[in-house]
């Protein structure tokens, strides 16, 4: 999705939006990457928040981002289904690291 954002953004004006949007997102990997090498699963599980909650922060910022008119309606449609999807996938992988 991080690619994604990049590409549709590419051209947007607003430079703090952008850089916001595209920080959110790039986050949501980096954090799922940096909790891997955790060294307890509570503590993978707890960075997996932070990335879940940087996941939140991007489709926030898309939802403003049609409102502002900078993306329409079909990439708004496209891209916070992309969101909702990879929320899914992190909620599933903290399922999995709860205790038994």
């Amino acid at each position: 999705m991080a690619v994604e954002i990049y590409e549709v953004f590419d051209g947007t004006k607003d430079f703090s939006f952008k850089n916001q949007i595209c920080r959110a997102t790039v986050s949501v990997s980096n954090n799922i990457a940096e909790g891997f090498d955790r060294s307890s699963d509570a503590d993978f599980a707890r960075i997996l928040y932070i990335s879940l909650g940087s996941n939140s922060e991007t489709k926030s910022m898309l939802y403003l981002a049609a409102r502002l008119k900078y993306i329409n309606n079909d990439q708004k449609i496209k891209l916070i289904a992309q969101s909702d999807k990879i929320s899914r996938i992190i909620r599933g992988l903290i399922k999995s690291l709860s205790p038994k």
